[in-house]
């Protein structure tokens, strides 16, 4: 028999879990930022993760999802190969000689508008070049994406379709069974220019 205690002391320990991991990412992160892994390094870094977790609490983030490896190597595989697609394409904008490339701005809806999946797409949207996230609308789910070298409708549909499969290979990599039936099957409702 569980008590009306049991769920909030769940909650109260999966966030000082959260809080934990994030602490360990910042301990690292100061680590790599300095090149080095010396006690020096490891105490500041444990001194500033406590001082940024204490004054600049993040906001929690819930993972319902679970980690797939064959979601996970689609992913890399996939990111690898449009890498180096759209660097060979702005390196050949880059040197064509009289060439100016078109660019918008297009506002993509994303099936799964949740704190992590707009924070992981806009990410990974970033590191493509010839695309940037100019702004993300957090309530209505909306990444404002600067897509390079667009030559017409049929282009814009093009960009919204890619930036929707990658948030579908983040999906499939790391979401749940529901997240996942949601992105191939959801509809979103309206697009933008």
């Amino acid at each position: 028999m569980t008590t009306p205690e049991a769920p909030q002391r769940r909650t109260r320990i999966g966030r000082w879990r959260d809080q934990l991991i994030a602490y360990g990412w910042l301990v690292l992160a100061w680590n790599l930022f300095w090149g080095e892994f010396t006690w020096g390094n490891l105490l500041g870094g444990l001194l500033t993760a406590g001082v940024v977790l204490l004054f600049f609490p993040l906001p929690p983030v819930t993972f319902h999802g679970r980690l797939r490896p064959w979601g996970l190597l689609v992913f890399g595989g996939r990111f690898v190969v449009e890498l180096v697609r759209a660097s060979a394409h702005v390196a050949r904008i880059a040197v064509q000689p009289g060439y100016t490339p078109r660019s918008a701005i297009i506002g993509v809806r994303l099936r799964l508008p949740t704190d992590l999946n707009l924070a992981l797409t806009a990410e990974v949207l970033s590191l493509v070049p010839g695309t940037l996230i100019i702004e993300v609308d957090r309530d209505a789910g909306i990444l404002y994406v600067h897509v390079l070298d667009v030559r017409g409708p049929a282009s814009l549909a093009a960009s919204r379709d890619q930036v929707r499969a990658v948030e579908g290979r983040i999906v499939a990599a790391i979401g749940s069974t529901a997240e996942l039936r949601r992105t191939r099957t959801g509809e979103v409702d309206k697009e933008f220019p």
